[in-house]
């Protein structure tokens, strides 16, 4: 009997159910379309009621500051309960979390309201990434971690869509995203998707990291600020320009459209060259439309839309390359400890810059967001440049291949 049960095991271990893999993406998409309805709910509701943009910002930083914490502490989190009872508790959080913001608007509780959605939206994707891992073969992994990213970001454009149809004078817009975390519980509790084994302790180390890949590092310090600035504070400046509920809700919409048209042109050149050359053309893309949407910020929305499809589309590309990028440098034995250190290094900057952002705009006005993200762009574009001068290319061959990424999601810590 024993013997049977150990055969099942296997078998389904070796043709994992496809509708079990389908339910952990379709979860975190449903997941994707709350945060995508959240990230304009807050700026635009708060605006509406008169407060100052620096309270939007300081909600972000709050939202950053969970996810850091939720990228160090998931791993203990799983080791001590599974990924199936660890996905349960960040779900709750989640559901806790947006009953918060439905509750009132009260700025400070806001505050403390996204700490604890960044804290468990990180451990999520953490969780459901080293799921989806373990899950499937190395012949198809590529794929379906595609799948998931590119999932993820059509849930953010869905839920930035839904916001042109609520009322933000009621809590429809909070009390909907407890409705998606709810739904999206279901095919996780349902799923005969097997419990990977724990994971093993991967520690930060971020000197070793430079020295396998100083670009691929980089890369992530970048982005890291870079997608918080350009997502988070698009919409608490359309909001504070005077830009409607609706007109919010299209930037936000056409935002995500930019990481489906650029990461797989952009991927698909890097397969073929030197990556850091592509980069260098993503980091110039970065900071041309940051100029551009300095420069005619106010202009007609459409043209301001287009401007922001680069901008939002080309930093998110970054964050993909730079993965690929420094997995080609790696050599089997390194990748856990980069990919943890990578995930560090993306947090760290993820929570320092919103910060940064959010003071200047205590002094500067919400315009401030532009001139960091171009900023960082600009030094980024530079470092990249001296290390082509100084570092030759990964021998043909020894490169691996581009997978879509999302820079919104954490980096996996899995090899």
């Amino acid at each position: 009997m024993d013997m049977r049960d150990d055969t099942s095991t296997a078998e389904e271990g070796e043709r994992t159910p496809a509708i079990a893999v389908a339910g952990v993406i379709a979860a975190m998409a449903l997941l994707a379309v709350g945060n995508g309805l959240m990230f304009g709910y807050i700026p635009v509701s708060l605006g509406a009621a008169g407060y100052a943009p620096t309270w939007a910002g300081s909600i972000l930083t709050g939202l950053s500051a969970g996810g850091l914490a939720g990228c160090l502490l998931t791993g203990m989190l799983v080791r001590r309960v599974g990924h199936a009872r660890a996905y349960m508790v960040f779900s709750a959080l989640i559901v806790l979390s947006n009953v918060a913001v439905a509750a009132g608007l009260f700025p400070l509780a806001w505050i403390a309201a996204r700490v604890l959605y960044g804290f468990a939206i990180c451990g999520l994707f953490i969780v459901a990434q080293s799921w989806l891992n373990d899950a499937v073969g190395n012949e198809i992994r590529g794929r379906i971690m595609a799948i998931f990213y590119v999932a993820y970001v059509v849930g953010l454009g869905v839920g930035s869509f839904l916001l042109r149809f609520v009322d933000i004078a009621t809590p429809q817009a909070p009390l909907l995203c407890v409705a998606f975390a709810a739904i999206s519980i279901l095919p996780v509790g349902l799923t005969r998707l097997r419990q990977p084994p724990p994971p093993l302790a991967a520690s930060v180390a971020l000197a070793r990291a430079w020295r396998i890949s100083p670009v691929g590092v980089a890369g992530m310090l970048a982005v890291g600020g870079l997608s918080m600035m350009i997502a988070g504070f698009a919409p608490i400046h359309a909001t504070a320009s005077g830009l409607s509920q609706q007109e919010v809700a299209t930037l936000l919409f056409a935002m995500p459209l930019g990481t489906l048209l650029f990461q797989i042109p952009l991927g698909w050149i890097s397969d073929r060259t030197d990556r850091r050359y592509v980069l260098v053309a993503a980091g110039l893309l970065v900071v041309v439309a940051g100029l551009a949407a300095n420069r005619f910020d106010g202009s007609a929305l459409a043209l301001m839309v287009a401007i922001y499809v680069v901008w939002s589309g080309a930093s998110e590309s970054i964050y993909s390359l730079s993965s690929a990028h420094a997995s080609d440098r790696a050599r089997k034995d390194d990748l856990v400890a980069l990919s943890s250190s990578m995930l560090f290094a993306w947090s760290l900057s993820g929570f320092i810059v919103p910060g940064l952002g959010t003071l200047l705009t205590a002094f500067y006005g919400t315009q401030a967001f532009m001139y960091v993200a171009t900023a960082i762009a600009a030094l980024f574009t530079a470092f990249v440049l001296w290390r082509l001068r100084i570092n030759q290319a990964v021998p043909e061959g020894e490169a691996g291949s581009f997978s879509p990424m999302s820079a919104q999601v954490p980096p996996s810590t899995e090899p």
